[in-house]
């Protein structure tokens, strides 16, 4: 029985790149969205820093400011994807264990929100390691010739 795949078809991010451009952006858009809110409201990131007992605030604020903007830039130019990417994963894992404990919360619709936005941060970190090992595997891996 003949293979489906063929081995010598392009991979699909090189014959949609526009699918793939818009799938990016939407993985990448609470990355973006969040940032830009923070900008506009300082004194509402700073209140959010404190109310996770991040301290000093303003680095906190500024780094998480500067630091999804330039990892959601490098994912969507492609430059050093794999490496935004898993900066992302690891990022929101950290983020979710600081932010959302849901088993810190008594039963009722607080902890099941909690919980729900929990699995859903899970899942973006599995997105963003998708990125990452489909961008390794679609350019190689770094220091075997690959300039990004």
């Amino acid at each position: 029985m003949a293979s489906i795949r063929s081995h010598e078809a392009p991979p699909m991010t090189s014959r949609t790149p526009a699918l793939h451009f818009l799938a990016l952006l939407a993985l990448c858009s609470a990355y973006i969205q969040g940032p830009v809110v923070k900008i506009f409201d300082f004194p509402g990131a700073l209140a959010e820093m404190e109310h996770f007992g991040l301290q000093p605030a303003p680095f906190f604020a500024i780094g998480v400011i500067v630091f999804e903007l330039s990892m959601s830039a490098l994912i969507l130019a492609g430059i050093y994807r794999w490496a935004a990417a898993l900066a992302l994963a690891v990022f929101t894992l950290a983020a979710t264990f600081i932010a959302l404990r849901f088993w810190e919360l008594p039963p009722g619709m607080e902890r099941s929100m909690a919980m729900n936005g929990f699995f859903e941060h899970v899942g973006l970190v599995g997105a963003f390691t998708l990125v990452a090992w489909h961008d390794l595997r679609e350019h190689g891996a770094p220091g075997k010739g690959r300039t990004s």
